[in-house]
């Protein structure tokens, strides 16, 4: 399982380079790729450059290929199934051996920038609700928006977590009827509107780059964000429709452990994607994280 976007911190990276510095190789990769300073970004910040959306991308995107790398050479770590949320499912297909790093990077890259560009500064908005059932988050979603003020629901994170998104006022005004009904809602420090109708611009941007990116062939299954099934072939369509469409994590889990999936490994920065899987995960399978690589490492061999 490879993090999205908000898994970022200043510092990420350090153990992996100081540690097992065969893993420079992705960093220098990706750089390549991106013409940006990764390893500055991810081990010195500032914080106000790295959660810039287009730094943020790439940095992730680096340090979960570099972090795969690692429990591959020290762990002999391999896996049946990859997915990865929102950002996080270019880490998948890099992991998987279906997308070069070099491309990956440079994909993100421009991802950030387009997502950036796609809504003005100050006028896109997202929340994260807790304790709403979705078909009522989105019934209520649907009451506020009207023509020109749009809220939707993008992220099934978990069947206790979803994420909301769209025009601020719409997305204020959504918070504010949800918190009258005792719901907790929580708005998100991001910066654009991330997988609403409002990224249409940024999927247009995008998708004449995706199309001219080959896939290569791999017979390691990927689960999509944007059907919550495993797709082999994996097609790049869904990346494309994954800009402007909802991320359905909850699926994705819920379709690996209905393959069989016993393991689950979360492969980047922080342990997010460990918190919503520790809800929705047979209590008799393995969890790891390995934002602590060298414990990871141990827990894996």
């Amino acid at each position: 399982m490879f993090p999205g976007q908000g898994s970022q911190y200043v510092g990420m990276g350090r153990q992996l380079l100081s540690e097992f510095p065969g893993c420079k190789v992705a960093f220098e990769e990706a750089e390549d790729a991106a013409k940006i300073n990764i390893r500055k970004l991810c081990l010195d910040g500032p914080e106000e450059e790295l959660k810039l959306t287009a730094n943020t991308q790439p940095c992730i995107l680096t340090v979960s290929a570099a972090t795969w790398l690692v429990l591959e050479q020290e762990a002999g770590f391999k896996a049946q199934w990859f997915a990865g949320h929102s950002l996080g499912e270019y880490s998948a297909l890099v992991g998987a051996g279906k997308l070069a790093l070099g491309r990956a990077a440079f994909l993100v890259r421009r991802r950030g920038e387009a997502m950036q560009a796609a809504v003005p500064a100050g006028t896109g908005a997202m929340a994260a609700v807790m304790g709403v059932a979705p078909e009522a988050l989105q019934a209520r979603a649907a009451e506020i928006s009207r023509p020109g003020s749009v809220v939707e629901v993008v992220n099934f994170n978990s069947p206790q977590q979803l994420v909301v998104a769209g025009h601020k006022a719409a997305v204020e005004d959504l918070v504010k009827a949800l918190e009258a009904d005792k719901a907790r809602c929580v708005m998100l420090p991001v910066s654009a509107p991330f997988h609403s109708s409002l990224m249409t611009k940024a999927r247009e941007a995008m998708e004449p780059l995706l199309r001219d990116t080959p896939l290569c062939d791999s017979p390691v299954k990927v689960i999509a964000n944007r059907t919550g099934k495993i797709e082999n072939p994996y097609q790049i369509q869904h990346l494309i429709e994954q800009i402007d469409h909802s991320v359905l994590w909850t699926q994705t889990l819920e379709t690996a452990v209905a393959a069989g999936c016993t393991d689950f490994v979360e492969i980047g920065p922080g342990k997010v994607l460990a918190g919503l899987a520790k809800r929705q995960i047979p209590k008799d399978a393995r969890l790891v994280h390995s934002d602590d690589i060298k414990a990871a490492i141990t827990s894996l061999i």
